[in-house]
């Protein structure tokens, strides 16, 4: 499991650099030599796709997406539980038609390319739909965990607010600091 998540990780970043890299290198060569990279904007979509599928696998397991805790801070550990499970489970009923349509695009994209280098759109494809994949076997790993019990990314020290955090953090930081003389 921590391989595939390894990977996952990895191909996200790697997408991500790829678009910092396309769009920073053409703005520099728009800038300085008046040229522009062939397919660029098509080019740092297709790569923005394939990104955000693999980074919709990532966030789903770390359970790092956007979440409003109203309900859930007010729960028990058992309710927090099954919450988790109902939205693990919420996630992954809409995860994976997501990623059987990707698939069905994947296999409909026929001989499209894009415009300047013709390259086929189906190897960009492909690539998003391994990411759509990815996410929907992710999500049915976070929710096997959390029907065990288990919850890898919950915080074994404690359960508290942010907040709380930093001022542990910060009094840490004071103690390990050397008194002054």
């Amino acid at each position: 499991m921590k391989r595939l998540l390894a990977a996952t990780e990895s191909v996200a970043a790697f997408f991500l650099l790829l678009i910092a890299l396309l769009t920073a290198a053409n703005v520099t060569l728009r800038d300085l030599a008046s040229v522009q990279i062939p397919d660029w904007f098509d080019g740092s979509k297709l790569l923005m796709a394939i990104a955000l599928f693999w980074g919709i696998a990532v966030a789903t397991y770390h359970a790092g997406h956007i979440a409003v805790d109203i309900v859930w801070e007010h729960l028990r550990p058992r309710g927090r539980r099954v919450l988790d499970i109902i939205a693990g489970l919420v996630t992954l009923a809409f995860l994976v038609p997501m990623a059987w349509m990707v698939f069905a695009k994947v296999l409909t994209s026929g001989t499209q390319a894009t415009s300047d280098l013709r390259l086929p759109l189906m190897w960009f494809t492909s690539i998003a739909a391994c990411g759509a994949v990815a996410a929907a076997v992710l999500a049915l790993a976070r929710v096997i965990e959390l029907v065990r019990g288990h919850d890898p990314h919950a915080d074994p020290v404690s359960d508290d607010s942010g907040l709380d955090a930093l001022r542990r953090a910060k009094e840490a930081a004071d103690e390990r600091r050397p008194a002054a003389p």
